[in-house]
Formats: structure tokens, sequence, C-alpha cells
């Protein structure tokens, strides 16, 4: 074991398993709450803050909502000893730099998830709807917040590609420590990985297409989360078919992130 691999505690490694799945948890209830909605049985089109939202008001929801909120802080940690420690070995050329970077952006999503999540435990029920709308509105008053939300429309855009691609090829499953699944266990990573990663790229790619057209038009409302983007596949011709199999798939990319959460290999620590 290397010096590196030895610098970071084992607990941290326990906290990311459990950050991974309750990214898993928090994805799944937006699945659910999508494939009810396909169904006319209810649900709704929301993003992860509205699927915390959803699970507040549930039996055992503040706990559940606890849970989640602490497992998402140790997600968190995880993304920047990714970024910092370069567990992963992605180097300092420009690709590497790049992964990295991005960590440090999904360490500040998920904290803010997190953040999320806490405060409703707190409180009773929540509303956290128009938080893509606020935050454009107020890019749009900075100097160049056009050009800002341009870029940010282009990274999310190219990352839903990068999930769609990873999804079809199976790259992910690298992440997994194979040699202690069953057979069950590895079909179930593939499968549920290959169709949740795909489902949830051409989601995240059809987010990055509304904050590039909120920057051409300069309009808030244009801008649109994850809600936004199945509402707006529910709204389209078999709107309701094509809801329903966007939902199954991040059901399943739920349930890719819990297994992952269990299995997933990381360079530091016992394994």
């Amino acid at each position: 074991m290397n010096k590196k691999a030895e610098e970071v505690k084992p607990w941290v490694r326990r906290f990311g398993r459990m950050g991974h799945m309750a990214k898993g948890i928090v994805y799944a209830m937006v699945g659910i709450l999508a494939l009810l909605a396909a169904a006319g049985k209810g649900g709704g089109t929301t993003g992860t803050s509205g699927a915390l939202s959803a699970i507040a008001d549930e039996p055992f929801g503040k706990l559940l909502l606890w849970m989640i909120g602490i497992g998402l802080i140790g997600y968190m940690i995880w993304e920047i000893i990714k970024a910092v420690k370069d567990v992963e070995h992605n180097g300092t050329d420009a690709k590497g730099m790049i992964k990295r970077i991005a960590y440090l952006v999904s360490a500040v999503i998920y904290g803010s998830l997190a953040l999320t999540a806490l405060k409703l435990a707190m409180i009773a029920g929540g509303s956290s709807g128009g938080t893509e709308k606020t935050l454009s509105a107020k890019l749009l008053a900075q100097p160049f917040g056009q050009w800002l939300i341009g870029i940010v429309g282009l990274i999310i855009l190219a990352y839903g590609i990068i999930e769609l691609y990873r999804g079809l090829k199976e790259r992910f499953m690298k992440y997994f420590k194979i040699h202690e699944m069953n057979g069950k266990e590895v079909r179930l990573a593939r499968n549920s990985g290959k169709a949740g990663l795909a489902a949830r790229g051409v989601v995240l790619a059809m987010t990055g297409y509304f904050f590039i057209r909120t920057a051409v038009t300069a309009n808030p409302d244009e801008a649109k989360g994850l809600g936004g983007a199945l509402a707006e596949l529910a709204s389209q011709p078999y709107g309701k078919l094509m809801l329903g199999v966007a939902a199954a798939g991040l059901i399943l990319y739920g349930v890719y992130e819990v297994i992952r959460g269990r299995y997933q290999k990381m360079d530091f620590g016992k394994q």
C-alpha cells in the first residue's frame, strides 16, 4: 500500500460508500415519482430537491432525510478526496485535471443537496421549486452572465453525453470489485448501470440544452433542471411512454448507485 493510501482513514471510505447509497435513494425517489405520474397514479416530475421534499411527507421521512443528508455529506467528502488526493490516479494532464475539477463541482452540488435534506429534516415540510430559475436569474444579473450560463449548459450537456456513452459501453464496470460479487450481483450492476446511466445521460443532456437556451434568450424561465427535463419529456407526443421509460431508468440508476456504494473500488484503506 502506498503512502497516499495510508494517509486517508478507513472511516472516510465507509462514509463515501454511504454517500453513494444516499445518492441512489434520492434518484430512485425521483424515478418513482415520475413513474407514478406517467401511470396517472399521482407523483410528479421533480428534481432531486423535490424528491427530498416528497420524502419529508412520508412516515419516518425525517429520519430518512437525516440519513440521506449525512450520507450525502460523506459523498461530498469522497468527491473532494478524489479531486485533491487523486486516488483514482487521473494525473495532472488536461484530461485528468478536467476530471478532478468535475469532482469538485460534484462535491458542491451534493453538498448543497445534503444541506437541503438536513434543513427539511429539521422543519415540517418545505419547497424547493424554482431553484434553477433563481440561479439563472442571479447569473444573468452578473457581468457576462449569459456567457456563464452558456458555459454551465455546455458542461452539463457534455457530461450527459459522457454518461450516456459510459452506460451504453459499460465503462462503469471498472469501478466495481467484481471478485467480491456473485453472478446475480454482477448482472444487476451491469444491467442497472447500463440503463440507469443512459437514462440519466439523456435527462442531463436535456437539462444542459435548457441552460444553453437560457443563455441565448436571456430568459431565466427557460432554465430547467432534472424535473423540468422530465416534464418536457411528458409534454411530447407519446410523452407518458417516454416519461415512464426515463423514470424506470432513473430508478435503475438509483439501484446502480446503491450497489456501487457496496462494491466500489477505493484505492485507500481497507477495501
